[in-house]
């Protein structure tokens, strides 16, 4: 096959991934892969083993279509401007639009799951995007909403630690079906250089859903450290998340998450990502065994 395969967000932690499963993992060619960023010059790597790499910027809607130009298969890693109200649906739309009048294939795009039933506030970009990719004249599109990943715990595990072990959670008893970016970078990269046509959606989850509780008690025996989840109500994490300096909006939507997971929105477990792969995902002891020093700050 000699199909040219573009990822967007091509320098961010989910895009370096996927490029490196269509080179490592799936063996693609050099030649076959383009990487997108808006900071093409930090792919300069990319570029000298072959990948073409062209600019992309979602805030200028104008350099999309030449950098789609020639592509028949383009992954759509959703834009990080969570932070701009309707910023990043406008953005996606101008990239469903772009891939339409550049004549691209088939466009794989990373959702979230539930998206239209979900109370995590930045949950209408995904939903908006879905319904734009629906309404679209391009010929197939596949849909992989991803759930939470592991990862996220890089971000919110220190300042656990830092208040001695203690967990401000207003997820209540809500599970979570999390699952390791590396994980979702390869169904990514599976899809993107597979052969599927048509309009497909998949929900990407872990093997196992947890509790926070659960979470926590899996991460104080791999660390050997105290950490407890504290019940709070969900003003009261925002009120906290404020106080330890976040702006508020920044607040509200992390506070959203654990809404959503109290409401049951992220505990589905599925099959779909060892469909896509042959595999089946990391399991969470693993990956915490995994990365033991770093999420100990060590």
């Amino acid at each position: 096959m000699s199909q040219q395969l573009l990822v967007t967000g091509a320098s961010g932690a989910l895009g370096q991934r996927v490029v490196h499963h269509l080179l490592h993992t799936l063996g693609v060619a050099p030649s076959r892969i383009v990487a997108a960023s808006r900071h093409p010059s930090a792919l300069s790597a990319l570029a000298g083993c072959g990948v073409r790499v062209v600019a992309a910027d979602f805030d200028d809607a104008d350099t999309l279509p030449k950098a789609f130009e020639g592509v028949d298969r383009l992954l759509l890693i959703s834009t990080d401007a969570i932070d701009r109200p309707g910023a990043r649906l406008r953005q996606h739309r101008a990239a469903v639009a772009a891939a339409e009048a550049a004549g691209v294939r088939h466009l794989v795009y990373t959702s979230m799951p539930q998206p239209k039933s979900s109370t995590v506030l930045f949950a209408p970009d995904h939903a908006g995007t879905e319904d734009a990719l629906a309404a679209s004249r391009l010929p197939g599109w596949t849909v992989l909403r991803n759930h939470w990943y592991f990862e996220n715990l890089f971000m919110s595990l220190p300042g656990v630690l830092a208040a001695g072990g203690r967990w401000f959670s207003a997820a209540g008893d809500g599970k979570l079906a999390n699952i390791a970016r590396d994980d979702l970078a390869l169904a990514a990269a599976t899809v993107l250089a597979g052969s599927e046509a048509g309009r497909h959606t998949y929900t990407l989850s872990g093997g196992q859903a947890l509790t926070t509780a659960e979470q926590a008690a899996a991460i104080a025996q791999v660390l050997g450290r105290p950490v407890e989840v504290i019940p709070v109500p969900v003003e009261g994490l925002v009120q906290g998340m404020v106080g330890a300096g976040l702006p508020a909006p920044l607040a509200q939507v992390l506070a959203s998450f654990d809404t959503n997971t109290a409401a049951g929105h992220v505990g589905q477990v599925t099959g779909d990502y060892q469909a896509i792969t042959g595999r089946a995902p990391q399991r969470f002891a693993d990956w915490l065994q995994a990365h033991r020093q770093a999420l100990a700050g060590q």
